[in-house]
């Protein structure tokens, strides 16, 4: 099972990473201001991490694939990391729809 991990970065903003169950990180959010935006953030990714139309394929400039999933009023709630093939960011998608509506939260912050 997977879970979320929320943390505060040197700014003192709250991001969180949803990670695997083998620990490796599926998707990064975005640095929010309180732990209650923060919150809302995961409960987002948790309601749109199922619908596939959430989630937008994209290709960094040097050519490797990533994803975006975004929230129904079209703002990115998380981000991947960068894949070597298409492949492996498909395997990432599939990961986040397995991992995130049944995820726990751990709070390091």
């Amino acid at each position: 099972m997977g879970k979320f991990e929320i943390k505060k970065d040197k700014a003192g903003k709250f991001r969180f990473n949803l990670k695997a169950s083998n620990g490796q990180v599926i998707l990064s959010s975005e640095a929010y201001n309180s732990r209650s935006a923060c919150d809302n953030g995961i409960e987002s990714v948790k309601k749109n991490s199922q619908n596939d139309a959430m989630y937008e394929r994209k290709t960094a400039k040097d050519g490797s694939p990533y994803f975006n999933l975004k929230a129904s009023n079209g703002q990115v709630i998380g981000s991947s990391e960068m894949y070597a093939a298409a492949s492996g960011m498909e395997n990432g998608i599939s990961s986040v729809k397995k991992n995130a509506s049944g995820a726990d939260i751990e709070d390091n912050s």
